[in-house]
């Protein structure tokens, strides 16, 4: 890796524009455009591995957001929502509303499909 493709990456992250972030690495602005696209391609996966430590240098900042809102807003919206990301992001989301069907609700021909789906044969 170069010093400028270094240079890239990191803009990159930063900002999300490649035309930029090669000017912030020292390319001209006349081929920024371009070589902004292939470093950008170029650098897919060290980029990736950047973003990712980005986000996760960012944990701790934001659950310590995240509880401040959840003790302390104003708004009880706000803090039932701080909440909730909090439990959601332990585990303990709740389980998602599931639709069931009984066999009051369904047809002969229904009941005939679903029984051969399961392997019963009539």
């Amino acid at each position: 890796m170069t010093e400028k493709q270094d240079k890239f990456i990191e803009s990159y992250v930063l900002t999300g524009n490649a035309t930029r972030s090669a000017i912030a690495a020292g390319y001209s602005e006349k081929t920024a455009k371009v070589k902004g696209y292939q470093l950008k391609n170029q650098l897919h996966n060290e980029i990736q591995k950047e973003v990712q430590k980005a986000i996760l240098d960012k944990i701790p900042a934001s659950l310590k957001w995240l509880s401040d809102l959840a003790e302390g807003a104003e708004s009880e919206s706000v803090r039932l929502g701080a909440i909730k990301d909090i439990l959601d992001r332990a585990g303990l989301k709740p389980v998602d509303k599931v639709e069931t069907t009984t066999i009051d609700q369904m047809s002969a021909d229904e009941i005939k499909k679903e029984l051969e789906s399961l392997g019963y044969k009539h």
